[in-house]
């Protein structure tokens, strides 16, 4: 790991391995599952023409991912709390890496849909347990610089893919964006295998079994919320309706059989905790408006403001590319002024940007957009870093596997409701059936309502923050509080 990062500067926790190579192999188990989303979009065109197939099928090489990680991410991180982290994380790089080899020897579309499908879930085990490992080799007085670290990381996976899949398609072929994750799936495996701590024997106590008809429940309803979300790309239908009515019913039949079970996945009662709750609806709430920038900025940038595909992919990498050389100062901020100071002052950073992203690229084009990314990506990375580090300090260690997978579905959620419910405000705003073919003038409209829109959802997250705070006295900063009872 290259000192740069300074993860010297992280204390590693007592009788751990040296904490310069653990942080090195979680960093690459973070990095992987958001490289595998970035380069596949990239790689939607070539996709298309080699499979001789429309943009409708080839996209469900990217929602097969998606949907694969999102139902499964909590089940896995529980999974890893029963029977051993390191175990677990190690068969999920496996599934991962041997998947991309899949992937990239696909002869047809539905083989490689399917082996992006088994991607998605070894991709759901990394980024499920690798927040985990940090409370296992972290002090706690880091925890923050290694969430920020963390934070980097998957910005640098989802500011990499285009230009590396671009690259990588241009030089050889679509095959080569699935090969690449190969050779870094096996670095991963080396490294996590050498260097992550042993399962502690409290892990493979943490319950008394593994819940599967609560995970089976859990599956499901997440299934037919996401599958709700994406069907139709944003315009609702009998089907989107009866989906989401399935979600709803599974909500209600989960909770029943979580108060009946004898080891639950979720115990219930620690929805009612002042930390946690309000994190993860935070979080969902941020993750949706973060998602618009991803479905409305490509639109804006080219259709109304008349840029090449060039530009376009220029500008949308700025976000991320701030984002990784945010994550780390972020981490620091965190440990240095208390995790709730930061996460209010992520949030307020984060209204600024979006208003901004409503009003200043119609007054001053393409430097206003740059200006207000600048204002709204430090803002997340800043929010995620506390917000994170908020919840992952006050979790018993045979507990931390479920959380960090929470932390990560309720990310993933907010994504899919992001893609969806802000794509449909810009459609609406844009007064157009047809967004290809809308006017200049009705795309910056679009624009300007949808981040307005954006602006208040982050004011509802600051609400939340600030009810939070109160609740919690003295507050976040003390990191004593265990969330699970």
């Amino acid at each position: 790991m290259s000192k740069s990062i300074h993860t010297t500067d992280i204390d590693c926790v007592a009788g751990s391995p040296p904490v310069r190579w653990v942080l090195a192999s979680l960093s690459l188990s973070m990095l992987l599952p958001s490289l595998g989303t970035s380069i596949a979009n990239v790689g939607l065109p070539a996709l298309s023409h080699a499979f001789n197939a429309s943009f409708q099928e080839v996209q469900w090489v990217v929602l097969a991912y998606l949907l694969a990680i999102t139902p499964l991410i909590v089940s896995v991180g529980r999974l890893g709390d029963v029977l051993g982290r390191k175990r677990l994380l190690l068969a999920g790089i496996v599934l991962f890496t041997g998947a991309s080899a899949l992937c990239a020897a696909a002869p047809a579309l539905g083989l490689l849909i399917a082996a992006r499908a088994v991607q998605g879930l070894g991709a759901a085990i990394m980024m499920a347990l690798t927040m985990a490992f940090v409370g296992e080799t972290v002090s706690k007085e880091k925890t923050g610089s290694a969430m920020g670290l963390l934070g980097t990381m998957s910005a640098v996976g989802t500011a990499l893919g285009p230009s590396l899949g671009g690259v990588l398609i241009a030089g050889l072929n679509w095959r080569a964006i699935f090969f690449v994750n190969v050779p870094l799936g096996i670095v991963s495996f080396i490294l996590a295998r050498r260097y992550l701590p042993v399962d502690r024997p409290h892990q493979n106590k943490a319950g008394a079994g593994f819940d599967y008809i609560g995970t089976l429940l859990l599956v499901l309803t997440l299934s037919a919320y996401a599958l709700a979300m994406t069907l139709g790309r944003g315009h609702f239908d009998a089907l989107n309706m009866v989906l989401l009515l399935v979600a709803v019913s599974g909500v209600v039949l989960f909770v029943f059989v979580e108060t009946k079970v004898a080891s639950p996945l979720l115990r219930i009662r620690m929805f009612r905790d002042p930390v946690l709750s309000p994190s993860l609806v935070m979080n969902a709430l941020v993750s949706t408006v973060m998602m618009a920038t991803l479905v409305v900025g490509p639109f804006y940038l080219s259709h109304s403001l008349a840029l090449s595909d060039a530009m376009v992919g220029l500008l949308m990498s700025v976000g991320p590319a701030i984002s990784a050389f945010s994550g780390i100062v972020a981490g620091r901020i965190v440990d240095r002024a208390g995790a709730s100071l930061a996460v209010t002052a992520g949030l307020i950073a984060m209204t600024t940007g979006t208003f901004a992203l409503a009003l200043l690229p119609a007054m001053f084009g393409i430097t206003g957009y740059i200006i207000a990314i600048a204002i709204l990506t430090p803002g997340y990375q800043l929010f995620q870093a506390a917000n994170n580090t908020a919840v992952m300090l006050g979790v018993r260690p045979e507990q931390r596997g479920l959380i960090s997978g929470m932390l990560n579905l309720s990310r993933n959620l907010g994504l899919i409701t992001g893609a969806s419910f802000m794509g449909a405000v810009f459609a609406f705003a844009s007064a157009s059936r047809d967004i290809r073919t809308a006017a200049p003038e009705a795309i910056a409209n679009g624009m300007r309502m949808t981040f307005m829109v954006a602006g208040v959802i982050v004011l509802g997250a600051l609400v939340i923050a600030g009810i939070g705070r109160w609740l919690v006295k003295p507050g976040l900063n003390s990191g004593n509080q265990q969330i699970i009872k």
